[in-house]
């Protein structure tokens, strides 16, 4: 069953590149039937990346470890994604913005292409991390992440747009297929309004889990600190927009720095500072 999940990993992220494609050609041609068929297609790729989760926890449990998947690196990055797209289609079916898309699932394919380099056998978690809390925890970050993720997105349309508007370009070629600034701004900031609380709620329940685990809730482990730089970063976008009234390129540029420490702080403390959290 693991290879059959693989192999559905695999076809998901086939699908997501293609979905790419045709939501860039929705841009170019703004057809509505190009563009219900790039929802389409990543709905498609949705599910099938469904099925794969499914069948690998399946596989875990017949192997008598019996966890959900997103227990090693190569499980958490495959729940990344789905949830990266999952997030950005509810958002899509929200706010009818399908020209997002383009940027958002090209990271869900990066993110799966990378664990087609790293081993997807299912291993289990030693003793002192089986528990309920897991569930809780990386479940609340990874929906965290994957807000983000769509943030920044957005945040790079808005500034190419602002690029070429700077330029005096007009309402012609990149502005004419972009949402309007505005827009994306909006947009942007609602993605962080969802992704914040998520955020918080994983950092909490991770104390709660490292007392039960390690009998303290908090040991300024490396996966720890990053974690908690992390959320003060988007707290400082929201605090800077609704105390200080930022809008526009500087909320968009701490945006994308903010996207930057999540990716840091899931992949960069694992490789380059190791600690409790080396395992994940």
């Amino acid at each position: 069953m693991l290879a059959l999940s693989s192999k559905f990993f695999g076809a998901a992220m086939i699908i997501y590149i293609v979905a790419t494609l045709v939501y860039a050609t929705f841009l170019a041609i703004k057809s509505e039937k190009i563009g219900s068929l790039a929802t389409g297609t990543a709905t498609l790729g949705l599910l099938i990346h469904t099925a794969a989760l499914i069948v690998r926890t399946v596989a875990s449990y017949r192997q008598g470890i019996g966890q959900p998947p997103f227990t090693n690196l190569y499980s958490s990055m495959v729940f990344f994604s789905w949830a990266i797209i999952l997030t950005y289609l509810i958002l899509e079916f929200k706010f009818k913005q399908k020209a997002i898309g383009v940027f958002v699932t090209p990271i869900a394919f990066i993110l799966l292409a990378v664990t087609t380099l790293l081993s997807d056998q299912i291993e289990p978690l030693v003793p002192a991390l089986q528990s309920n809390w897991l569930l809780s925890h990386v479940v609340t970050c990874f929906f965290g992440y994957a807000a983000f993720a769509v943030a920044c997105g957005i945040s790079i349309m808005y500034l190419v747009r602002i690029y070429y508007e700077e330029r005096g370009a007009g309402q012609v070629g990149v502005l004419q297929i972009l949402p309007s600034s505005e827009l994306l701004d909006e947009l942007a900031y609602k993605a962080i309004v969802i992704g914040f609380p998520f955020l918080t709620i994983g950092i909490i329940t991770g104390a709660a889990w490292a007392n039960y685990a390690w009998g303290t809730y908090w040991s300024w482990d490396p996966k720890e600190t990053w974690s908690l730089i992390t959320w003060f970063v988007y707290a400082a976008f929201l605090h800077a927009r609704f105390a200080a009234g930022w809008k526009g390129k500087r909320t968009a540029v701490l945006s994308i720095v903010g996207f930057l420490f999540v990716l840091f702080t899931y992949l960069g403390v694992s490789w380059l500072l190791p600690g409790l959290h080396s395992y994940a």
